[in-house]
């Protein structure tokens, strides 16, 4: 770029109103500080967002009132100018830098401009770990609202919502229309003889599937005919189903394309849903039931479906295995946590694909009321099985329903404990699997009385254990008093005359808690001896190897 057009960008920024908020323009006559540059860089790039405009500039060799040109000392040295990129990027977060950095001279006096980017949608920019704005001609902190406003631009992106400008309606599935008119009459039963005098266009508008007629990345995913998905390149909407045997080897598999609508059935026909039989307490006679409730299956893979991230262009995956199915789709859990949703019991705050979302309910897909996870958990509930368990790895929501009781105390403990409320089941379920406990979550199950011990040996309570019929193994678990042990120690001591470490051991090792290991059994046998020799009660009177501990005489 020449001087001329470099003065002509310049000229520009001069005549702009003082209060814009994008420019800025310091004489910097001998030089500039770094913190300031980075602090500047931070609040011009985040005014230019808020501003909705594009980039921003720091001119430096201008007066800022005046505008007079005064020239500038500043980094004269086109290397460590330049050079000023890498600097910046090391202290703004994503490595922001500069776009380009213009030097020249006008009648001598040599100006350098600095060209910001605006900050990315909804990712405020921040130097240092710290946000920066504009107040007028002053250089401030960020104000929270801002900074609100910055990052809820990246929230509400609905993809799913895009126009396919390619695409007309011909690119629909026939058969998935008239599945679409069916479903949507059964689930707007007033509107049902209305819907029947509506074209295709109609329709797809009114059930809220495409946008002025225009066909919606959402229509491809649900109504598109199977050669349509590649309009959505690079984003997919693809469904893999495989079968694996128990050592993990795929058995069958298939690949199933738009419009998934249909699919979602024939994906369901695949899966091998057995009986599975079980004999509860008091009965002779086994109970039979589902492996997987039909509703949990077609909730899972909906759920996927409605939020896949298909902008990372994976797959939707069902596993099947022989007591377990897996479903995967790629993309973050944008609930806090599973737990909240359980909690709440109500519609999520957010969606990813909003628009998809809508469609997915107005075709009877998915309830976007609220309490679909929910009715999973208590599906598995109702069959003493183990909880759906989700795992958000590597940008991908990962759940697992096992379809088997894994743990008959587990079981037990549902059959005979109708007040339990899903919350603690489902805490307890993860007791059972050994997952870890959070401090809250092992407090309340401790307060509940549902389990006993000290971190992170923990095992069922005695009232748990009554119920289930593992009193012995509550003993064990559980075992003696800190007195009953001492005193075992006083009367070996008493009617052997004196006894070794390795004699204490074997009079203690079995009688101590069941979930002790070697090393906390010996700690705890330690302390014993260590309380009983500070009380002084006994004392050895042989070396640290060879002990020989004997009662003092009082």
């Amino acid at each position: 770029m020449s001087d001329k057009d470099k003065y002509s960008i310049l000229q520009k920024l001069l005549e702009m109103p003082d209060d814009n908020e994008v420019v800025e323009f310091k004489s910097a006559k001998k030089d500039f500080d770094f913190s300031k540059l980075g602090q500047y860089f931070s609040a011009l790039s985040n005014e230019s967002n808020l501003k909705k405009v594009r980039h921003a500039w720091l001119v430096l060799g201008v007066e800022d009132k005046n505008h007079e040109i005064v020239g500038t000392d500043y980094k004269v040295d086109a290397r460590s100018l330049h050079k000023l990129k890498h600097d910046i990027a090391q202290h703004i977060n994503n490595r922001l830098t500069f776009m380009d950095i213009f030097e020249f001279r006008k009648d001598g006096k040599r100006i350098v401009m600095f060209h910001i980017p605006a900050a990315l949608r909804g990712i405020p920019t921040s130097f240092m770990g710290h946000y920066y704005g504009r107040d007028g001609d002053a250089l401030v902190a960020l104000n929270i609202s801002e900074i609100e406003e910055i990052m809820s631009q990246g929230k509400f992106i609905d993809w799913s919502a895009g126009i396919v400008k390619e695409a007309s309606v011909d690119d629909l599935d026939p058969d998935a229309m008239l599945l679409a008119r069916k479903n949507f009459k059964e689930k707007f039963r007033d509107k049902s003889d209305e819907v029947d005098s509506w074209n295709d266009i109609t329709f797809l508008n009114k059930a809220k599937i495409t946008k002025n007629g225009k066909v919606t990345n959402t229509a491809i995913i649900l109504l598109g005919k199977e050669e349509s998905v590649s309009y959505l390149n690079p984003a997919t909407a693809i469904i893999r189903w495989v079968l694996k045997d128990s050592f993990g080897n795929d058995k069958d598999y298939q690949i199933f394309f738009p419009p998934l609508l249909k699919t979602v059935d024939q994906v369901y026909a695949k899966i091998r849903n057995l009986k599975y039989r079980y004999i509860k307490d008091g009965t002779l006679f086994p109970d039979e039931v589902d492996q997987y409730e039909p509703y949990s299956i077609r909730e899972a893979l909906n759920n996927c479906i409605a939020h896949q991230d298909y902008t990372l262009g994976g797959r939707i995956n069902v596993i099947e295995l022989e007591d377990e199915l897996i479903f995967t789709n790629k993309g973050s859990f944008i609930p806090k946590s599973v737990e909240k949703v359980i909690d709440d019991n109500a519609p999520e705050e957010q969606y990813r694909n909003l628009f998809l979302a809508n469609a997915m309910f107005n075709l009877k897909m998915v309830d976007t009321q609220g309490g679909g996870i929910r009715k999973m958990f208590h599906f598995q509930r109702i069959r003493y099985f183990p909880m759906p368990e989700y795992e958000f790895v590597d940008n991908r929501v990962k759940l697992t329903l096992t379809g088997k009781v894994i743990s008959l105390d587990y079981s037990k403990i549902l059959l005979k404990n109708d007040e339990l409320t899903l919350h603690e089941i489902i805490l307890l379920d993860k007791f059972q699997k050994k997952k870890k406990l959070t401090l809250d979550e092992e407090n309340l199950l401790k307060s509940k009385k549902l389990i006993d011990g000290r971190k992170p040996n923990y095992f069922f309570s005695q009232s748990v254990a009554q119920t289930i019929g593992q009193k012995a193994n509550y003993s064990k678990n559980k075992a003696f008093d800190k007195t009953y042990y001492l005193d075992l120690i006083r009367k070996s001591i008493k009617e052997h005359k004196s006894v070794s470490r390795h004699d204490i051991d074997e009079l203690l090792w079995k009688k101590l808690s069941d979930w002790m290991n070697d090393k906390q059994r010996k700690n705890k046998i330690s302390n014993l001896l260590s309380e009983l020799r500070d009380s002084h009660e006994i004392k050895n009177i042989g070396t640290f190897k060879n002990s020989k501990w004997v009662l003092i005489d009082r």
